[in-house]
Order: C-alpha cells, then structure tokens, then sequence
C-alpha cells in the first residue's frame, strides 16, 4: 500500500517512542491499527460496491442486447409466416380457379356427350 522500507519504520518508532511516550505507546499503536483495519475493510466495501455496480451494469447491457435480438428474430418470424400465409392464399387461389376452369369445363362438355346420344 505505502511504499515505506523497514529502516523508516524504524525511524518513526523512534520517534513516536521519544514523543508519545513508553507507557501510552501500546495504546496509540492498537488505535491505529484498529483505524487502519477500519480504513482497510471500507476500502474493501468501496472495491466491492465499484464491482458489483460495474457487473450489475454489464448485466443490463447484456440484457438490452438480448433483448434487441429477441425483438429481431421475432420480427424476421412474423415476416416469414406472413410471406408464407400470402403464398398459401395464392397457391388456395389458383387452385380454386382451377377447380371452377375444370368444373366449368366439364359441365360445357356434358351437353355435346348429350347431343351425341341423341343422335344415335
């Protein structure tokens, strides 16, 4: 974390001895390092939150692209069934003109079968 070499660690124990005292420098050392635990574990929070905001929103961006995907593939199937509904209403339209030709047909050919009887 601090870039700081063991001889000024030293240095500053020296310091804080001749300062502070030998008999409150037990406490002062368990203050700070309570403080500097407190520091560490809300800096760890902090990383956390960051994290968890930063996949939460690369979860909404997935979920944006999953959903313009699905948008997509349902408008390219609606096209398609109605591409092949039109195509089934023509193919139902031919036929059914086919059928009324050949229906048509039969019944001008039945009157020249009838005359042809009469005939013999």
């Amino acid at each position: 974390m601090f870039d700081i070499a063991f001889s000024e660690l030293v240095i500053v124990a020296i310091v804080a001895l001749i300062v502070i005292g030998p008999e409150k420098l037990p406490k002062v050392a368990r203050t700070l390092g309570a403080l500097a635990g407190r520091m560490q574990r809300y800096m760890t929070q902090i990383k956390e939150e960051v994290n968890r905001e930063s996949r939460f929103a690369e979860l909404q961006q997935l979920q944006q692209e999953v959903q313009e995907a699905v948008s997509g593939a349902q408008a390219s199937l609606e096209s398609q069934v109605n591409n092949l509904a039109h195509d089934i209403a023509d193919v139902s339209r031919e036929t059914d003109t086919q059928v009324q030709d050949a229906s048509v047909g039969a019944v001008e050919s039945l009157p020249d079968q009838n005359q042809s009887k009469q005939k013999s």
